[in-house]
This record gives structure tokens, C-alpha cells and sequence, in this order.
């Protein structure tokens, strides 16, 4: 096997989309993963509830793989229930060498009517929850003197969306954190890097379907407007973007923005 055999990822977001397919890429590898996720999508919490039961189903895909894992159902914005996933997790694989932040929600609303909630919840699970996991993940790769962090933003991380204020707040925010951490973590041999997807065909486009009551395709072609004529890239491409960005191949890369857009930014 290659360079993340006996590794060990810890992915938030994991039990769907692309999540999920960085788990299972990673498991390919024989990385141990630690999945983590969230029992209520709070987008639309109407719509899915199944945090639990896509854990089970990815945990059984992971060891069927001939890769290790440990699955945790929790809320980002907890730092209880990070700190938990993250200490059972390490003291199970001796340590986290690899931190996807992955873990988000999307919702449509102008800013002006916008409620309170409907705002801390898009910043609490999309930057404050990548920041928890952060800080409780980074003292084992402190010790270690090494360690890949990769923070999945958006290319609504690189631009201004009409209706999505919050969202491009939280993914604006991923890019500060991102620069910040790199400058801290330089010196242990830490790297940190932002992911800036266009959009993703993941079951996240059916719940803002859900809300708007519209196709995902119909969806994803008026909110995503790519160079390359398709309406979404698919979960795998992000997978292989964050392999990567975790390998010894990019050895050099840090505090950096890695586009993968279709060419939406171009336009």
C-alpha cells in the first residue's frame, strides 16, 4: 500500500457526499478513519435524520475495504462531543494525522431576512465547528510534528453569492483560518489548506431541492454557472483532491487555496 497506510483521518461530515467519499478513498489507502457527524441536518431538518444509520452503512464499506474505523454521531458546534470523538478516536489509532473539515450545511435567505438562528447555525457548523475540531486535533499533530489539515471551503469562499450571505461568511472565514493556522503550524511541521469545490453532487443539493422545490439538476445548474458544460463535479473528484493535498506530493503546499471550479471563477 502507499504513504497513508496505518495513517489515521478524521473526517467530520463523513456519513454523506463528499465526506463519505473521503473516507472511503482514504480507506483504500488502509488509513484508519475516524468518522464524525451530525444526527440533525439543520438546513432542513425535515428532510434527513440518519446520522446513525449512514455511519453504520459507511463504517461496514470502511472494514469491508480492509481499513479500521471508529464512527461518531455528534454536533460540531459542541466542543464536548468534538473533544470525545477526537480523544476515544486517537487513543484507539495512536494519534490523528489527517483533519478533513468537511462538515457543513447550505440554506437560501436574503441578508435582511435572514433570522438569528438561521445565521449562528451556518456559522457554527460550517467555520466555529472546523475551528473545535482544529484545536482539539492539532496538540497530537503538535507532538507527532506532522500533520495535514485541509478545510473544505467553497468557491463561495473566493466570491460574493446573492442569498447566500451566511454561507459565504462561513466558507470567507475558512480561508482566514486557513492562512492563520498555516503560520502557527509551520514550525511542527503542520500543513493547512483550503478546498474550494464548485458545486458537488451530494445528497446536500437534494435537501436545498427541498427547500426551494426544485430538481437537484435544477439546482445545481442555476447555482453553480461552470465554464466546463456540467452542473456539478462528483464527490470522487474532491476525494482525489484531498488524497493529494494529504500526500507527500504535496509536500510544499500550505496556507494555499486549491480550486477545483469547472472554471466558475474564470467567468
Amino acid at each position: 500500500m502507499g504513504e497513508f497506510l496505518n495513517k489515521t483521518v478524521f473526517i467530520t461530515g463523513a456519513a454523506k457526499g463528499q465526506g463519505r467519499a473521503v473516507a472511503l478513498a482514504f480507506a483504500k489507502e488502509r488509513a484508519n478513519i475516524i468518522a464524525f457527524d451530525l444526527g440533525q441536518r439543520l438546513a432542513y431538518p425535515a428532510y434527513n435524520n440518519t446520522c446513525l444509520a449512514d455511519l453504520a452503512a459507511l463504517g461496514k464499506e470502511i472494514e469491508a475495504l480492509g481499513a479500521k474505523v471508529a464512527t461518531f454521531c455528534g454536533d460540531i458546534r459542541n466542543a464536548a462531543d468534538i473533544e470525545a470523538a477526537v480523544t476515544e478516536g486517537a487513543a484507539r489509532f495512536g494519534g490523528i494525522d489527517i483533519l478533513f473539515n468537511n462538515a457543513g450545511i447550505c440554506a437560501y435567505g436574503f441578508a435582511h431576512e435572514l433570522t438569528e438562528q438561521e445565521w449562528d447555525n451556518m456559522i457554527d457548523i460550517n467555520l466555529k465547528g472546523a475551528w473545535l475540531a482544529a484545536k482539539y486535533i492539532i496538540p497530537y499533530m503538535q507532538k507527532a510534528k506532522s500533520g495535514v489539515i485541509i478545510n473544505n471551503s467553497s468557491v463561495g469562499g473566493l466570491r460574493g453569492m446573492k442569498r447566500l450571505s451566511h454561507y459565504a461568511a462561513s466558507k470567507w472565514g475558512m480561508v482566514g483560518l486557513t492562512k492563520s493556522l498555516a503560520i502557527e503550524l509551520a514550525p511542527y511541521n503542520i500543513r493547512v489548506i483550503s478546498i474550494h469545490p464548485t458545486a458537488v453532487n451530494t445528497p446536500m443539493n437534494d435537501g436545498l431541492a427541498f427547500l426551494e422545490g426544485k430538481t437537484p439538476e435544477e439546482i445545481a445548474v442555476a447555482s453553480a454557472g461552470n465554464l466546463m458544460d456540467v452542473p456539478w463535479i462528483e464527490p470522487e473528484d474532491v476525494a482525489a483532491s484531498v488524497l493529494f493535498l494529504a500526500s507527500k506530493k504535496a509536500r510544499y503546499i500550505t496556507g494555499s487555496q486549491y480550486v477545483l471550479d469547472a472554471g466558475l471563477l474564470t467567468r
